[in-house]
Order: C-alpha cells, then structure tokens, then sequence
C-alpha cells in the first residue's frame, strides 16, 4: 500500500479529491502488535484497496522526531504506542470515533463504512460483503443452521440469495443432500430463515451427521471463469447465488477483483481453481505467476 508520509500534503489531496484520511499512526520497526496489524490487517487485499480508492493513506510514525513527532504532539498520541488509526477529514478533525487497543480487521472496515456514510458517500458493496465476512469468524451472532432438500445445488442457490445468509455448504447427511447455513441473526432471524426455506423446498434438518460435499461446493460458480478468481466466502455464496438465478454478479466484486477476473479470461493468469483456497493465499498466488 502506498503511504502518504506528508501531513499537510494529505490533506491537501484529501480535499482536492473530496476524501477522508485515513491516519495512521504506527511504530517503525515495529513490536509484534504493529507487524501483525500490518500483516493481518492492513495487507488484506480488499482493505488495501479500499484504503487506497476510499481513502488518503498517511503513515506517521510515532517513535521519529521531526514532522511526525509534531503530528504526533497534535492529536495528543503517545509514544512508541502500538497501532492506532484516526480517520479525520481535509482540516484535520476526527470524523469517526478514534481506534485503539482494538487490532482487528472488522473494527477497521466498520469505521471506514461509518464514514463513508456520515459523508453521505456510496459504500461499495464488496465493502460492504467484506465487513459480513469479517464479521463471520469472529461474531457470536453469527448462528448455523442445515437444511434437508433434493438437490443441494439447488438449495445453495435459493439459500445463498437470502439477505444475511453469509455463506453456504453443500453436503450430505444419512444419504439426504443438505445446505449448511452461516447467517447472521442480526439481519434475519432463525423463523425467517426457515420461513425462506420452506417456501424453497429446503426443510429443517436437526443434528445429524454432516459430511462437505466438497465437489459441489458453489456448483454454479464452479462452471464459470468465477472459480479461478480469490473471493471471499460471503462473495461466494452470493455470487453462486446470483448465478443461479441468472442475476448480476459483478455488483459484488471490487475493482480490482474486475480487473483480475478479465486478466482471467484473456489468459493472463493461471487458470487454477482457487475455490477451496483462502482468500489472501489465492490472490498472492495469482501475482506470483
């Protein structure tokens, strides 16, 4: 990620082009803390992008002297601090509640949605996914659910569509096809979702024994240029979904994930199915060929 280093410049930038900056403030060479929020959170390939399109980048360094020690002073921040982040518009004012103590990929996204909405500005959908994603391995509201139907491939394609349905698993189940259901019970409740099911054909199923049908995982996907590009499991299930259906898909893509796929499809990628890969590994797998 390119890093404005400049204070006065980024501001400069950020009202030339109508953004926010994103300010954050780091130790260089970092502790443990600072090299794992740059690993694990500042190199995810959607939180780059979105940094760097949404946002001004600047990096001011909280253990040099100089410019960045009078930022530092400015905003009232400590010393050889482990990672914080302010996101403050073209005058330098905070325009959302400040990060620290916090080293999580899903707080970062939310306050970069927060802001963009405070601007009254469009929040990208693939922003948007990326949050539920994030919000997927690590929320408590996040609740499981199987659903017994005819034909899984089916039942991924009805299911997947549903509004806070985040990701769904074809497999098998005592000789039935079923749907696992990652859903987020903020966003629609278990009777809902159920409700939803049935009207599709897909009943409830209790505890039973659960085996991935790993070859007709996202059967849709996995019979377009779609599965040799790196998407996140909630991009997935509803590009899948959308397939199915016959509907858009390139709502739920980012730019750059745009781009790859149309690199894909004139060959200027390995065409290797990435579908089981993780996201960031199938990306830094991509641009090393």
């Amino acid at each position: 990620m390119h890093w404005y280093r400049d204070y006065d410049k980024a501001l400069v930038v950020a009202a030339k082009e109508d953004k926010d900056v994103l300010l954050l403030f780091q130790e260089v060479p970092g502790c443990s803390t600072c090299r794992n929020y740059g690993h694990n959170v500042l190199s995810h390939p959607l939180m780059v992008e979105a940094i760097e399109s949404l946002f001004v980048p600047l990096a001011i360094f909280n253990n040099k002297e100089g410019k960045d020690k009078k930022i530092l002073d400015q905003y009232g921040e400590p010393s050889w601090n482990n990672p914080v982040v302010r996101i403050v518009d073209e005058q330098g004012k905070d325009v959302v509640k400040r990060i620290g103590n916090d080293y999580s990929a899903l707080t970062l996204c939310k306050r970069m949605i927060a802001a963009l909405l405070k601007n009254k500005k469009e929040v990208p959908e693939y922003l948007t996914l990326l949050k539920q994603e994030l919000d997927r391995l690590v929320s408590s509201n996040i609740k499981e659910k199987t659903f017994k139907m005819y034909c899984f491939w089916s039942g991924e394609k009805a299911l997947g569509a549903l509004d806070g349905v985040l990701s769904t698993q074809a497999g098998f189940s005592n000789h039935s096809e079923v749907v696992r259901v990652q859903y987020d019970s903020r966003l629609i409740q278990e009777e809902q979702l159920t409700a939803y099911a049935k009207k599709n054909a897909c009943s409830p199923l209790k505890s039973a024994p659960y085996k991935l049908a790993s070859n007709d995982l996202h059967y849709y996907l996995q019979h377009t240029d779609y599965k040799y590009l790196p998407l996140t499991e909630v991009q997935k299930t509803k590009i899948n979904s959308a397939l199915g259906n016959q509907k858009a898909t390139h709502l739920f893509l980012s730019p750059r994930q745009k781009e790859r796929l149309t690199q894909i499809q004139k060959g200027a990628f390995k065409k290797e199915n990435v579908v089981h890969t993780e996201f960031t590994a199938a990306w830094n797998q991509g641009l090393e060929e």
